[in-house]
């Protein structure tokens, strides 16, 4: 259920309540201040709760919905450089041998004693030692002229709807490995490339004129040209020692 879906149901509920009730509350609607948690939406559920136009059980199948079909649609609200760190920390969720490069981390100084923060993960066993990059980006419609949040996108949607990607401060010759992770409202996919294969990408273009760091846009048009990078979550580590060999 995406807020479409969402509106169009408090909608046919509204127009059960009788026809004072209704313009009283379009009224209060039209002249409403919100700040969080409170909005918009909390008030005609709480409107058409108190008219018993809807029931508590109603409300919580609605919301339940409503969660279960947006699941990351809260990344959406995130600073940019705090969503880059959840998404390293998505992948440390997903597999713990990913590690975090840090200049406190004790085991680091020993294998990579000229860190000065250039990589984000590494992975380390007796046999090798691999740095890898991570690079994040929220999935919008193109299109739209909203603000941020509101042009979020749903994996279900592509292809029917403008897409838009960007990877972005892409230093070369950092990392043995970069992951892409791509979040939509309702998926979150991975990409694995290695640094020879990000230098050689067509679509690989500088951020700045003139300028050290690079970005690679994934859209609608060129999506089926990345499939060739995708891995499973639970491949990542596979992945990335099979292409770091």
């Amino acid at each position: 259920m995406d807020k479409k879906n969402l509106n169009k149901k408090l909608d046919e509920w509204i127009k059960e309540l009788p026809q004072e009730s209704r313009e009283s509350l379009l009224a209060h609607l039209s002249g409403l201040k919100s700040t969080y948690p409170f909005n918009e939406y909390e008030y005609r559920l709480m409107y058409l709760l108190d008219k018993k136009i809807i029931t508590f059980q109603e409300y919580e199948k609605l919301r339940n919905d409503y969660v279960g079909s947006n699941i990351y649609l809260e990344f959406y609200g995130l600073a940019t450089r705090a969503f880059g760190v959840r998404a390293e920390d998505c992948l440390i969720d997903i597999d713990g041998r990913f590690k975090k490069a840090s200049k406190k981390n004790i085991e680091l100084k020993k294998l990579d004693p000229d860190f000065k923060g250039e990589y984000d993960l590494y992975l380390s066993d007796n046999k090798k030692f691999i740095k890898v990059e991570v690079k994040s980006s929220r999935a919008t419609n193109s299109k739209e002229r909203k603000p941020f949040e509101s042009k979020a996108s749903y994996y279900k949607s592509l292809g029917k709807e403008p897409l838009w990607m960007n990877f972005q401060q892409i230093k070369l010759d950092i990392a043995d490995v970069f992951v892409f992770v791509g979040m939509w409202v309702d998926k979150i996919l991975y990409w694995v490339l290695t640094n020879e294969e990000i230098k050689k990408h067509p679509l690989r273009s500088h951020q700045h004129r003139g300028g050290i760091e690079y970005q690679i846009g994934i859209t609608d048009k060129n999506f089926n040209d990345f499939k060739k990078f995708l891995v499973e979550p639970s491949q990542l580590i596979n992945a990335i020692k099979r292409k770091s060999k």
